[in-house]
Formats: structure tokens, C-alpha cells, sequence
């Protein structure tokens, strides 16, 4: 029984030794579209870092004219104030919210043939020129933001 027992749990350790590193990936991406025709929609999204650390540098799609990282934080006077952010650290093994009210991507002149209920792809580029593609949902101005793990 003994024998049984420790033979399991050296398997078991084994196994746990054999997982695979975490790899840099995407998750959780959808975009908001705007309230007013005309303004930009806005994407959100997880960087979940590899086992190395990583700069992400820029999200694309092939459906908007233009995109940009920025980052939503509190003013001075208690309002809400956003700045362009030229790049974002991923740490290694960690990972990065791309969330409402803190970082997103403003997505520009979006295709008026995105609508809610479809989804577009996202290319995220990484300074040593990673790219990874990922679909995200598209959801509407007013509708709930969809839940993330």
C-alpha cells in the first residue's frame, strides 16, 4: 500500500514538472462601439504574459482606419482624464486588464458594417515583433460588458 502510494505521488510530481510554460496569449477581447456615429469604439482585453516578460506596442484591426493604447485615470478634480500610452509591459508569467475605466484601445473609423453581435480580430504586436491574432465580440453602447474570469 505504502509502495502504491509513493509510486503515485512521484508520478504525479512527474507529470506537474511536464506542464507546459504559460505562452504569451490574449484573452477575454471584445469592443465596445460607440454611442455616436463617428466616435471611436473602444476594445478590451487580457495580455497574459509568456515565460518571459514582453512590451505589447500596438493592437490593429483591418476593420477600423486607426487604433491607439490608452489608459483612463483619475484627474486632479475628481473627474476622469485618458493619455495615449506608447507601450505596455507585460510581465513575465503575469498579466495585463485592458478594462473599463483603466487601460483600452480606441479604435478610429470603424467599419460601419461591425455590429454588435459579430466579432472582428484584433493583431497585438510586441516589441520584439510578436504578433498574436485574436477575435473579439462586438458588443453595443448600451449593452452590458460581457463577464471575464
Amino acid at each position: 500500500m505504502f509502495r502504491t502510494a509513493a509510486a503515485l505521488a512521484i508520478a504525479a510530481a512527474a507529470l506537474t514538472g511536464c506542464a507546459p510554460e504559460p505562452q504569451l496569449s490574449i484573452s477575454d477581447a471584445w469592443v465596445r462601439l460607440a454611442a455616436v456615429d463617428g466616435r471611436p469604439a473602444a476594445g478590451y482585453f487580457t495580455v497574459n504574459g509568456g515565460p518571459a516578460a514582453a512590451t505589447l506596442v500596438s493592437v490593429r484591426t483591418d476593420l477600423a482606419l486607426r487604433t491607439e493604447l490608452h489608459e483612463s485615470m483619475a484627474a486632479a478634480g475628481g473627474g476622469m482624464t485618458m493619455d495615449a500610452i506608447d507601450q505596455v509591459p507585460v510581465p513575465a508569467r503575469g498579466e495585463v486588464r485592458f478594462a473599463p475605466g483603466g487601460k483600452h484601445a480606441m479604435l478610429f473609423g470603424v467599419n460601419p458594417q461591425v455590429k454588435p453581435g459579430t466579432s472582428l480580430t484584433l493583431t497585438f504586436t510586441f516589441a520584439d515583433s510578436t504578433r498574436i491574432q485574436h477575435k473579439a465580440r462586438v458588443i453595443a453602447a448600451g449593452d452590458q460588458a460581457p463577464s471575464v474570469d
